[in-house]
């Protein structure tokens, strides 16, 4: 996925819940506009390098489909039963209470968030450097120049149309069928079944594979807007996710059609190195260019709304009361900014500091602490069918409780998969985590939070 959509909001004077008014063709098109991101052009090469068969390769790709149609239909119902602007830290806060609540927004401001927003940045880096490299960190120096000029843009104010995102979401879309048909249309260079010897870490590749289909659950939010949601809302995220199952599975083949495994797990912006053994340089170019400037729309979608998060975090807890203070010129969180960019540059620095680039290290950073409260999430979900939902006639997840069991297994394996086989950069956003702490038990004795979020 790796890419954030801005939601504007809208006046609640005249309206007090939003108008169903999506058919399930409507919702198919936005789940896949949002999940298929820039992450499918770059993720692919760490997850061969996890790996030791192409057929496993693909076979990753379809379970990573199986649970995010799970968590999916996890999402719809939470959302439908219980709607509010404010997501996860809603269901957390009526599932946990407020101090679980506290630590996922901590959580989101030091590690998911600016973590997301490095990760982007080295991804921009990679293909950025495909155009016009830099030398040896040429990655990291495209990375922190992204993560500078896009924040002190933000910080003077900016505005991020729906169309902008539309139009680059249609020429990713593109872009894989340009790398789909230039791999097939050329003759076989590398065994699909291609064996290694490297041995196969399953929940290793999973975590790049879950990140890559990631943004279904944006998309769960739909389901108090689709017409008919009990029925309708099925049968836009199982086609949705078909159909986003079957586009990667077809990019992937043509990626190890054309590269071969080993191709595949050399590779630092592997759709652009398909392109140029199929096409040539010039292929390749229109291709890393295209990532670039989806990239970069990412990152400021992701800075955008991550700084509203946090200046949110600031309005409601009296700790962060730095973070919640509006700068009226420009209309934005400046001091929420500045915070959020100063963190991410962190990130990319240190993230730089074993090599060419920081994907990996930011994946490592962001995994553990991201499943984590995915699984708390999820499991919110037996929790809250106890209670009233504020919602009338809530969409149910079919086959309860099969489903949503099946879905925190599998985040309770991710989780699990995020602690065995991630680097150091892991135990740092867990102890970043419990940083927050004592943090919210000072906030507790200074008599925070605020105002009930």
């Amino acid at each position: 996925m790796l890419r954030c959509d801005v939601v504007h909001p809208t006046s609640d004077s005249t309206r007090s819940a939003p108008t169903p008014t999506l058919s399930h063709w409507d919702a198919v098109g936005i789940i896949v506009g949002i999940v298929v991101g820039i992450g499918i052009f770059r993720l692919p090469s760490l997850v061969a390098a996890n790996v030791d068969t192409g057929a496993l390769f693909l076979a990753l790709w379809v379970a990573g489909g199986v649970v995010s149609l799970m968590g999916a239909l996890v999402y719809a119902e939470l959302a439908s039963s219980f709607p509010n602007a404010g997501g996860e830290y809603y269901f957390l806060t009526r599932a946990y209470g407020r101090s679980i609540a506290f630590l996922f927004a901590w959580a989101r401001m030091t590690v998911m968030q600016t973590g997301a927003i490095a990760l982007v940045a080295f991804v921009f880096g990679d293909f950025a450097s495909e155009l016009v490299s830099l030398g040896p960190y040429s990655s990291s120096i495209y990375a922190a120049a992204a993560v500078l000029l896009l924040t002190a843009l933000n910080v003077f104010g900016s505005w991020q149309g729906a169309w902008t995102q539309n139009v680059l979401t249609a020429l990713i879309v593109m872009g894989l069928l340009a790398a789909v048909g230039a791999g097939l249309s050329v003759p076989a260079q590398a065994a699909v079944t291609e064996t290694s010897g490297t041995g196969s870490v399953v929940g290793a590749a999973m975590i790049f594979i879950l990140l890559t289909y990631g943004g279904w659950n944006e998309a769960a939010y739909l389901s108090g807007e689709v017409r008919d949601p009990r029925r309708n809302m099925v049968r836009a995220l199982l086609m949705g996710i078909g159909l986003i199952t079957g586009l990667y599975l077809l990019v992937n083949y043509a990626y190890l059609r054309v590269l071969g495994l080993e191709g595949i797990r050399t590779s630092q912006a592997v759709g652009a190195d398909l392109l140029r053994a199929t096409i040539g340089d010039a292929g390749a170019t229109f291709l890393s260019l295209v990532v670039c400037i989806a990239a970069l729309s990412t990152l400021n979608a992701t800075i955008f709304t991550g700084a509203r998060t946090n200046y949110a975090l600031g309005r409601d807890f009296t700790i962060f009361r730095y973070l919640g203070r509006w700068k009226t010129r420009g209309e934005t969180p400046a001091n929420a900014l500045l915070v959020q960019g100063g963190i991410a540059l962190t990130l990319v620095v240190f993230g730089s500091a074993g090599g060419r680039t920081g994907v990996q290290e930011m994946v490592d950073y962001t995994a553990p602490v991201f499943w984590f409260f995915f699984l708390l999430a999820g499991a919110s979900l037996f929790l809250l069918r106890r209670q009233a939902p504020d919602a009338p006639d809530p969409f149910r997840v079919p086959l309860y409780p099969v489903i949503p069991l099946l879905f925190c297994s599998a985040c309770g394996y991710m989780l699990y998969s995020a602690l065995a086989f991630t680097g150091r950069w892991a135990a740092v956003g867990i102890a970043v985590v419990v940083a927050g702490v004592p943090l919210l038990l000072a906030g507790r004795s200074s008599g925070a939070p605020r105002r009930q979020p």
